[in-house]
């Protein structure tokens, strides 16, 4: 399967988050075969417009866009808020509070 193909149906599952929800990069990989979380990230770092790139976080429930240079500082973070989403004082959020789980029935 070409990248971009496997990039797009990385996109269909992240585009069904709802708000106020997450899924992890390793999450997301789980349901491909020969996909690793970072391949989620890249696919994440150039998605196309409308794909709620900010509801995919982190192992550790954290927003690891903080990491990249063309970024503003925050504002993943301050678009799950914008959601209803409480972070904890060290950066992450609950995953068992509010880590979605996908189904291929959607």
């Amino acid at each position: 399967m070409k990248r971009d193909s496997v990039w797009e149906n990385v996109y269909r599952i992240v585009r069904q988050i709802p708000p106020g929800k997450v899924m992890t990069y390793g999450q997301i990989a789980l349901y491909f075969d020969n996909l690793s979380p970072q391949a989620v990230g890249w696919a994440m770092r150039f998605c196309p417009e409308g794909v709620p790139w900010h509801r995919v976080v982190n192992a550790s429930g954290g927003c690891s866009t903080e990491r990249l240079p063309h970024f503003p500082p925050g504002l993943q973070q301050a678009l799950l808020e914008r959601e209803g989403i409480k972070f904890r004082a060290n950066g992450t959020l609950d995953l068992q509070l509010y880590r979605w789980r996908y189904s291929e029935n959607h």
